[in-house]
């Protein structure tokens, strides 16, 4: 009978471990980008695995190493941002990889940077007409950030905190991007 529930012990030990190791996935993957010498580009890349992955980005397989590149990680260790700063032609022009890996596996993704000559710029090509202003208000308010572009086809506005994107969907509707592409912050926090 002791051996039974020694058995029985063990086996339900194994099944219900909360710390199951589980390989990298993905859950944000950078997309291809167009920017301007001497503008700015900013690759988004977020994982999720047990333990939690590393993430490092890459160009041209040699880790990013420059005074114009900075990676800037989550708060939450889930990812990292890859900022390009000033833009470069053709120097920056290339394939980046973003890895994420942990001790159960390594997954990567590659995106694509094209940066173009202000010669170069299509009609079309996104502008950003009223860029958001310096603001300030009262703690607990309503504070309410515009930003306008233009362009064919009609640009889609990321807002940025710290160089980190701005995250709408978890804190319970507080922080949303209106249709207009204007961030808005109710009960506002200091």
């Amino acid at each position: 009978m002791v051996h039974v529930a020694r058995l029985l012990l063990l086996l339900l030990t194994f099944f219900l471990r909360t710390d199951a190791e589980t390989p990298p996935r993905f859950t944000r993957t950078p997309v291809d980008q167009t920017g301007v010498s001497g503008g700015v580009a900013s690759f988004i890349c977020q994982a999720t695995g047990d333990p939690r992955p590393k993430i490092v980005w890459n160009k041209k397989g040699k880790k990013v190493s420059n005074q114009r590149f900075e990676v800037i990680e989550f708060d939450d260790g889930s990812g990292s941002v890859l900022r390009i700063q000033p833009l470069r032609t053709p120097r920056d022009e290339a394939i980046y990889e973003c890895v994420a890996s942990n001790n159960v596996g390594e997954i990567s993704v590659s995106t694509r940077l094209t940066v173009l000559r202000e010669d170069q710029i299509p009609r079309g090509f996104p502008t950003i007409d009223m860029g958001p202003q310096l603001k300030v208000v009262e703690r607990t308010r309503t504070a309410t950030m515009l930003c306008a572009a233009s362009g064919n086809p009609d640009p889609e506005i990321t807002w940025f905190k710290d160089f980190l994107p701005v995250d709408t969907s978890n804190n319970n509707g507080r922080i949303k991007q209106l249709r207009s592409g204007a961030l808005q912050i109710e009960q506002s926090e200091e």
